[in-house]
């Protein structure tokens, strides 16, 4: 393990069958208005939404509806959520949905009570919050994005055409979540694989980077098994428990600041696919496979050793050949499961012209934690080889 780190995460998880019969005491810790957060409507479709209302009536909660939350939540969204919290006076933010729903009332709880534009203060600047920070619970009906337990909130600015995450810190992160597999059932099939692919991704961004000897890495690797073996069971059936149990408990686990100790980490393959989000609005988890293959064909040789042990220990590839061969069916082995998923492997599929490269390009922020460091050159490079 290298460099000096510590290691802390504040948020509660209720975790099972029986997660939500936690969250009356939860409440019983805020005060009296609650924003009850949530996307397109499903959680009124499948009885979700009135279980909710009758726990937060029976606390004696005010509950102020912010329904309609989009996919890729935009900047004039939070901007009218966070008002409607100011002005309502709200206690707490309870966040019900995926990734987009806790991203955006993570942005919302940062940005009520701040005094500045809060793009430019936290998408632009990168400064932390200064004001007061409104509280947020989670009830999580997708896993992926593991925002359930991390500070971490993507927002779109569609005047920009740029989608930026801002990772703030553990005065963010979600006080409490509550985690029922059962409430992921529900999803459209694409969806339920970009999320499992987006989980996969978030272990990749992490395990690839660094070459000593790092507990972390042995852990990322465990996890990466566990969502591959998972993810053929919860597609062959989507009521599988145990398999969308454990997809959701890795989700969790990819992204809540533990796999990032001891590692410097990369993340370009998220800065590739948000900018590619940002100028088609698609699927998160579809951005990032799209793009994947063709960045990590790139940077093989610069991380060789990793590659070459992420064939042999996640993907089983024997060590005959050259290094460079092994490692090259390892993502050979990477890519026959991404298509046995169904997940996107070109950006063409999700919109994307030739015409908008250069624009992606532009929009595409340079990280520097990973085996290499890209020149713009190359960023084009990967994403025409991404078409």
């Amino acid at each position: 393990m290298l460099g000096n780190f510590m290691y802390y995460n504040p948020t509660k998880l209720y975790f099972g069958r029986d997660a939500l019969e936690s969250l009356g005491g939860e409440l019983q810790s805020y005060g009296k208005t609650v924003q009850l957060i949530y996307g397109g409507g499903s959680i009124k479709k499948n009885g979700l939404y009135e279980e909710l209302m009758e726990i937060l009536l029976a606390c004696g909660k005010v509950v102020v509806e912010d329904g309609g939350v989009m996919p890729n939540p935009t900047s004039e969204r939070v901007k009218l959520g966070a008002k409607r919290a100011k002005e309502n006076n709200v206690d707490l933010l309870l966040a019900v949905g995926g990734g987009s729903v806790c991203d955006y009332a993570k942005a919302v709880s940062v940005s009520a009570y701040c005094e500045e534009d809060f793009w430019e203060k936290y998408y632009e600047r990168f400064e932390e919050p200064t004001c007061k920070i409104i509280p947020v619970g989670c009830v999580l009906t997708m896993a992926g994005t593991g925002s359930e337990m991390n500070g971490g909130a993507v927002v779109t600015n569609r005047e920009k055409k740029l989608k930026i995450g801002h990772v703030f810190g553990s005065n963010v992160m979600p006080k409490f979540s509550i985690l029922n597999p059962e409430f992921t059932y529900t999803l459209p099939e694409r969806q339920m694989v970009a999320g499992i692919y987006d989980i996969f991704n978030h272990i990749c961004e992490q395990y690839f980077s660094g070459d000593d000897d790092n507990v972390t890495d042995y852990l990322a690797e465990g996890l990466m098994k566990a969502v591959i073996s998972a993810s053929y069971k919860a597609k062959k059936d989507p009521h599988d428990y145990e398999a969308r149990s454990n997809i959701m408990w890795a989700a969790t686990w990819a992204l809540n600041t533990l796999l990032n100790k001891g590692k410097t980490t990369d993340w370009e393959v998220h800065m590739l696919g948000q900018a590619v989000g940002a100028y088609t609005d698609a699927t998160h988890g579809m951005t990032l496979a799209a793009v994947s293959l063709p960045y990590y064909r790139h940077i093989l040789r610069y991380g060789l050793h990793k590659f070459k042990r992420f064939a042999t220990e996640v993907w089983g590839v024997k060590c005959e050949g050259t290094d460079e061969e092994i490692a090259e069916k390892g993502l050979a082995a990477m890519e026959q499961w991404m298509k046995e998923l169904g997940l996107a492997l070109n950006i063409s599929d999700l919109g994307a012209t030739p015409d908008m490269i250069e624009g992606i390009a532009d929009a595409t922020r340079v990280q520097e934690g990973g085996y290499h460091v890209l020149t713009r050159d190359e960023i084009v490079k990967i994403l025409t080889e991404s078409l």
